[in-house]
């Protein structure tokens, strides 16, 4: 009897499980029969609607796109998985049904354009941070972010034609252009400029050597005093002498910058949160199905964070139970 199925070598990629990532095997199947493309193993909407991109990216390159039943599965199946970055290992899939590839050295990520070129997304700094692979396969876009993790070979495409004959461009790993100190051999990074200094604040010497005291041992401090005598001046520049920063250190505050949708930059700054006295707890630490999830994000966003709470006996008294979290770990101030 003819054989009527083909299996292509499995391609890993990844999925965020909120705060780390869990590697995902990207399955493939092709069966002779009624043609139809399904992706199944609890992707997200918008794993769904990869296969209208994967479909368009191919064609408008005058790739095949197999007359086949295409069955993806992406294992394991019980793990829920979002993110448009799947686009480009279904797109390989496909792509080498017939040809003898082996990816499976290769950690692949990567949205694809209708028109075949390769975006980058939020997901793939915090997925290869997290996952630490020794080879990666994303699009151009994404090299720099990614040259700044140590370790990590860097294989970058910027179209899908680049795959025909597998033309990557090999992205060298890059170190910040920031001033640092060396102790024990280690860097610490620190920004030489800053927007607010000190030198504002006349007078308050005291509250100025209790803020540095705070910033040198990571102490919680409380300032009290008359409206407009300088507290939330002072603390607003105590951010600028917290302790320099590790590589570790920014790459974990950029990793978590990448999750919640912001900006990555790379600067040696500690993030600084300042919630106005009449937010909820739901609007500072989130809240919903994923409640648990932003607890976690504010208590690791603590370790390198300075939170700045002004009227603090006007919070929600739910607020300080939260903030334990923090307290606990004697790293914020």
């Amino acid at each position: 009897m003819e054989k009527t199925t083909q299996k292509t070598q499995k391609i890993i990629s990844a999925t965020l499980n909120g705060f780390e990532a869990k590697k995902v095997e990207v399955e493939s199947s092709f069966t002779r029969a009624l043609p139809g493309f399904s992706i199944v193993g609890l992707g997200s909407q918008s794993i769904q609607e990869s296969k209208e991109r994967v479909k368009s990216a191919l064609l408008n390159n005058d790739f095949e796109f197999p007359p086949l039943k295409i069955t993806i599965n992406l294992s394991p199946a019980d793990l829920k998985k979002e993110g448009s970055h799947f686009d480009l290992p279904i797109a390989l899939s496909i792509l080498y049904h017939n040809k003898e590839i082996n990816l499976d050295e290769y950690l692949v990520l990567g949205e694809l354009g209708l028109d075949g070129r390769l975006k980058d997304t939020s997901s793939i700094f915090p997925i290869i941070l997290s996952l630490k692979p020794k080879k990666v396969i994303i699009p151009l876009e994404s090299a720099k972010k990614i040259s700044k993790i140590p370790e990590v070979e860097i294989y970058a495409f910027s179209h899908l034609k680049e795959f025909e004959e597998f033309k990557f461009t090999k992205i060298e790993n890059s170190e910040f252009n920031y001033d640092f100190i060396k102790i024990d051999g280690k860097k610490y990074y620190y920004l030489s400029e800053f927007k607010e200094d000190f030198s504002d604040v006349i007078g308050q010497n005291d509250a100025k050597e209790a803020a540095l005291y705070s910033a040198a041992g990571f102490h919680n401090i409380l300032f009290e005093g008359s409206p407009g005598v300088g507290k939330s001046m002072i603390i607003n520049r105590l951010r600028y002498i917290l302790p320099p920063m590790s590589l570790d250190d920014i790459l974990e505050v950029e990793k978590l910058n990448a999750i919640e949708g912001k900006e990555i930059t790379f600067k040696p700054n500690r993030p600084f949160r300042a919630p106005h006295y009449s937010s909820t707890k739901a609007a500072i630490f989130g809240g919903g199905c994923k409640k648990s999830k932003f607890l976690r994000l504010i208590q690791n966003f603590c370790d390198y964070n300075l939170n700045f709470c002004d009227s603090l006996f006007f919070l929600q008294k739910s607020f300080n139970n939260f903030m334990r979290f923090s307290q606990r770990s004697n790293r914020a101030a």
